[in-house]
């Protein structure tokens, strides 16, 4: 078989890339600089020539806060865009993982959100996002839907950087602790991701790595395994108020990788360690 991955430049289409080689897939990446998602004919043209046998469709405009004020951008990019490479699959006969969010809920209760559970998206970004859902249900017979939270790989910016980061000049970070969800390594996501291409157990499903922290937690975390004197103050969400409001229970339940036969990933401090091993080994990583 040979996969497409669009958005390759980013953290998760790198990692994607990374494991369809390891396991040797033929594979072809592809960037913006290759092709607008918002341009049909010419999603057309470079889809159509490299002839994939799946998409892995990773792109999309994440810009959260950004959102909030291009909203036009938002849908042109996650919902026609995401339409655009579905109607594409449909005539090629590719199969299509699409890659959506925790943000397609309401983000309240203290639950873990079921695949099937009721949409309510609290801001653009998230709404443009179910829209791409919609629009892959609408298009395609079969299809993989996979919704994820809180992610952070080696190629690009993340939270695990920033807190790093921070920590250099800051004996104090104030966090929040409101906000509850699962951290997603893209390293371990890439490989379910690959084992789901490879197969037909098409569906909506939930991947995050295992266990639930705040961002607080996790923050504390980061500079327990980092060795980092840092210290976390907790604080609620009003302390840092942002354009675009975020949930406060981003919990996915993973039943749904469990009926399919999937394995589920392993728990989050556990990516995060390899992840802190990765990093101190490819300090610079990010095309």
């Amino acid at each position: 078989m040979s996969v497409l991955v669009t958005g390759v430049t980013g953290q998760l289409g790198f990692d994607v890339m990374r494991e369809l080689s390891r396991v040797g897939i033929e594979a072809e990446g592809a960037a913006r600089r290759d092709f607008s998602l918002t341009d049909e004919a010419a999603a057309r043209r470079f889809i159509t020539a490299v002839k994939p046998s799946a998409v892995v469709h990773c792109a999309a405009y994440t810009a959260v806060d950004k959102a909030e004020d291009e909203e036009r951008t938002a849908f042109a990019v996650n919902a026609e865009g995401t339409r655009n490479i579905a109607k594409i699959c449909r005539d090629i006969n590719a199969k299509l993982i699409y890659i959506s969010t925790d943000y397609v809920f309401p983000g309240d209760g203290e639950y873990f959100y079921e695949t099937p559970d009721p949409k309510d998206p609290q801001n653009v970004y998230g709404r443009s996002k179910l829209a791409g859902e919609y629009a892959v249900i609408e298009t395609l017979a079969e299809y993989f839907i996979v919704r994820i939270s809180w992610v952070f790989g080696i190629n690009g910016k993340n939270f695990v950087r920033t807190m790093l980061d921070l920590s250099q000049t800051h004996e104090e970070l104030k966090v929040v602790d409101d906000q509850v969800g699962s951290p997603t390594y893209t390293a371990d996501l890439a490989h379910l991701l690959v084992n789901m291409v490879k197969s037909d157990r098409y569906g909506v499903y939930h991947a995050t790595n295992e266990g639930i922290c705040s961002w607080a937690q996790f923050a504390e975390e980061i500079f327990r395994q980092s060795g980092r004197k840092t210290r976390v103050v907790p604080v609620p969400s009003a302390a840092y108020p942002t354009k675009a409001k975020r949930p406060l229970n981003s919990r996915l339940s993973k039943n749904s990788l469990d009926a399919a036969g999937f394995a589920r990933l392993p728990h989050w401090k556990d990516a995060l360690g390899r992840y802190l091993i990765e990093l101190s080994a490819n300090p610079a990583q990010e095309l």
